[in-house]
């Protein structure tokens, strides 16, 4: 099985950045992508990025386009997230997670998920 363990939440002040990182164990070989998700007090999961293991092929979430970075490690299999320009608005739980099969976007494509960590953004 996998596990996830995210890292470097915080609270920042709006135009500041925030690098998250994902620690992935255990057979990530059987999943060939991994995701960020965030959620909002109030609102549903949505997807942020993703990044396949092979080829590093990525997919943004048109929110984040142009501010944030997702990149993976394959030798270390960790995932990580590069968040500039942070906005009040990208305030959320951040949620790491393995893709199992299906739309890259999409929460039921993923069967393991982390434990999430907090972004605050304050204006």
């Amino acid at each position: 099985q996998v596990q996830l363990v995210e890292s470097g939440g915080g609270l920042v002040q709006a135009g500041d950045s925030l690098r998250l990182s994902c620690a992935a164990s255990g057979r990530t070989f059987t999943n060939n992508a991994m995701a960020w998700f965030r959620q909002a007090p109030g609102k549903e999961r949505e997807f942020v990025a993703a990044i396949t293991w092979v080829g590093g092929t990525t997919d943004y979430a048109d929110s984040v386009k142009g501010r944030f970075t997702i990149s993976r490690d394959n030798a270390k299999n960790t995932v990580n997230l590069q968040m500039n320009s942070l906005k009040p608005e990208d305030t959320a739980v951040y949620y790491c997670a393995a893709h199992r099969g299906g739309p890259l976007g999409v929460p039921s494509s993923y069967n393991k998920w982390g434990q999430g960590t907090q972004v605050t953004v304050s204006s």
